[in-house]
């Protein structure tokens, strides 16, 4: 006599986990990784060990002393949080620092919500605005130590949306800016010029996203949608005033954008689970970072927009919702 076995979904079973995921996402991220150290050197490695090891160390003592489970550090979700955390810091950041944004993404923004999967805002993205708005002087300077390539002195030196930020103040034009400052969007492609870790090289950042695509670990609508609405967003106001407003290509190739909306706005957890709800956070991200480059005190806007929009996830997980399976 046959017997009908009845289970709860799912019931196509894959060999993905969170561990395979997670480890995808820290493969994409070694080009970034690289280079950071390659062109900072010691002080890179300093940061990025401390923010990993300070991510996975407290994460183990919380789920074994406060949430008293299973100790969850394998599934590698610490150590992406700890890898991100450190692209977004100054690369000679001292380790406190980075032990205090660990603190604040793991402790705060992930298992005080229950652990992955359960947090409403990036781990990462939330340690980073902790320690800009907590340190400023340290989180904006960006001097950088003793490059590992031999007769290449490290990349240093103020930002150039920084730089474009406080001229304009002080009445130049963008062709004043640039002219003085020889900004080169061929440097800002391969090595930038100042920034945090992971946003000196924009071909680094796109090598790991083609990666993702390709082991489908992403999907492409949340990026591309941010980078478009930039894109349009400045090129609007670029047509209207160039001697004001940055160009689209300055835009997309500074700051976070790129490192944002690759590795962090894509998180599974704080991003729309529908393509559609995708593109309208990836909008919603894209704009906001641009009204704050713009219009706002900061010069960079990206962690902000990121986290704005984190909160309006469930919202648009209420009106944008997948099909059902074996729906038409």
């Amino acid at each position: 006599m046959n017997k009908l076995l009845v289970s709860p979904a799912p019931h196509i079973h894959t060999k993905t986990s969170t561990r395979s995921l997670m480890t995808d996402v820290v493969i994409a991220l070694l080009p970034s990784v690289i280079v950071s150290v390659l062109f900072y050197g010691w002080p890179a490695v300093i940061v990025l060990a401390s923010s990993v090891i300070f991510c996975t160390l407290l994460e183990y003592l919380i789920t074994k002393f406060l949430l008293k489970r299973p100790n969850t550090v394998s599934d590698m979700s610490a150590v992406v949080t700890g890898i991100i955390l450190a692209l977004n810091l100054p690369p000679t950041a001292p380790w406190w620092v980075a032990m205090i944004g660990a603190a604040v993404a793991v402790g705060v923004a992930k298992m005080t919500f229950g652990g992955l999967g359960q947090n409403v805002f990036n781990p990462a993205i939330t340690g980073r605005v902790f320690l800009l708005i907590s340190f400023p002087a340290i989180m904006t300077s960006w001097g950088g130590g003793k490059s590992f390539i031999p007769g290449i002195d490290a990349v240093s030196g103020a930002t150039p949306l920084g730089i474009v930020k406080e001229s304009l103040a002080q009445g130049m034009t963008l062709d004043q800016i640039y002219a003085a400052n020889d900004f080169s969007y061929l440097d800002m492609l391969f090595v930038n010029i100042g920034g945090s870790a992971g946003e000196i090289s924009a071909i680094a950042i796109l090598v790991g996203f083609i990666y993702m695509l390709a082991r489908k670990v992403i999907r492409p609508y949340i990026t591309l949608s941010i980078l478009v609405t930039v894109a349009v967003f400045s090129g609007i106001f670029w047509l209207i005033d160039p001697a004001q407003y940055t160009d689209p290509l300055f835009n997309l190739l500074t700051g976070g954008v790129l490192l944002g909306s690759v590795f962090m706005a894509t998180d599974y957890v704080t991003s729309p689970m529908s393509d559609k709800g995708g593109i309208i956070f990836g909008v919603g991200i894209g704009i906001i970072t641009m009204l704050i480059r713009y219009f706002g005190s900061y010069p960079e806007g990206m962690s902000f927009a990121i986290l704005i929009m984190n909160a309006t996830v469930p919202l648009i997980n209420k009106f944008c919702k997948q099909k059902k399976y074996g729906r038409a």
